[in-house]
């Protein structure tokens, strides 16, 4: 609804000589539209409250041990191909093809990528612990030396700092 609302000045003056001078302004029309009337939010009781934070708390605790198990099938996961990789490197040692030198390019390349992608899991395992300070610099690999016996599959823990 809008409504318009005119302004009158009236102004009046008195001269020296005594006569009097009357002085009548509109102003233009002004539109006022009216506010509708906020609605007031109702407050959070004290108990409400407590009922709301364990709930978040709750979805929290569930969130991050679903996150743990994750991480736990990811090193498994990241294992397995450490595995396959050393198998065949062990392959492609006693072959001792010549031309193979592009598939040696490539497996460094994974290999590569595989401590690019640990050196993020690293950091997303920090964070989430509450840590923000940079992993320790990871050693370089040493040598593969050929297994006589079935390696077996551990998880290894992640680094604590």
């Amino acid at each position: 609804m809008v409504k318009k609302v005119v302004k009158k000045t009236v102004t009046e003056t008195i001269n020296d000589d005594g006569s009097r001078k009357t002085v009548v302004k509109e102003h233009a029309p002004k539109e006022v539209v009216k506010k509708k009337p906020a609605v007031k939010k109702k407050k959070m009781t004290a108990r409400e409250r407590e009922e709301l934070l364990i709930e978040n708390f709750v979805g929290l605790q569930h969130a991050m041990t679903n996150m743990s198990i994750k991480f736990g099938s990811l090193s498994d996961n990241i294992s397995k191909l450490l595995q396959v990789f050393e198998e065949s490197a062990k392959n492609f040692v006693s072959g001792g093809k010549s031309d193979d030198r592009d598939m040696l390019k490539k497996i460094d390349s994974l290999l590569n990528q595989n401590k690019t992608i640990a050196k993020g899991l690293v950091l997303m395992e920090g964070k989430l612990r509450g840590r923000s300070e940079e992993p320790k610099a990871i050693p370089p690999r040493v040598e593969m030396k050929p297994r006589t016996e079935a390696p077996q599959m551990r998880p290894r823990p992640l680094p604590s700092a």
